[in-house]
């Protein structure tokens, strides 16, 4: 599929602003995917924002890709409300100690998209004005969206509330 005019001046001007961030782009059931190196992420978020209209950030999301390299995917969804375009913005990370840095100072709705993704993946968000976990309490150690972590949960990490109904 042939990327759109306004979508190919993108790419063009990230591979010429970011050449050494730049790693591949790919086109997938008519969605842009554009995967970048980590260590700039806000500089690129940034310049979507600023240089090709992408203000508006629909979500951000994790994924654990379960591989020795690279393990942890996060994946920016944006939208230039100027040109009607949707593009895909994602950069990965290590399993030990996964961080990026935040891009609510890009985007302030980022805030609570970041908060999910480190409450169940663990991805630390460096600059985050607030990272503290949003479903699972404080200090619960685990991560539910890992691959390694059980279906049935960790057995008496967190007490549940009983299944059986009051008798008076």
């Amino acid at each position: 599929m042939e990327l759109s005019p306004e979508l190919q001046k993108v790419i063009d001007g990230l591979k010429d602003t970011f050449e050494s961030d730049y790693e591949v782009t790919e086109q997938y059931r008519g969605d842009t995917i554009i995967r970048v190196k980590p260590d700039h992420i806000v500089d690129i978020c940034n310049y979507l924002k600023e240089k090709h209209h992408f203000v508006y950030l629909a979500d951000i999301f994790g994924t654990d890709r379960f591989t020795s390299d690279d393990r942890f995917e996060v994946i920016y969804n944006i939208v230039s409300l100027k040109t009607q375009q949707r593009l895909f913005l994602k950069t990965r990370c290590e399993e030990e100690n996964p961080h990026l840095n935040s891009v609510t100072s890009v985007w302030p709705a980022a805030n609570w998209f970041e908060r999910e993704t480190y409450d169940m993946f663990g991805i630390v968000f460096e600059n985050h004005p607030d990272l503290r976990r949003m479903f699972m309490p404080e200090d619960f150690d685990y991560h539910p969206l890992r691959k390694e972590f059980p279906l049935l949960g960790i057995p008496g990490s967190i007490e549940l509330p009983s299944s059986t109904p009051d008798t008076e």
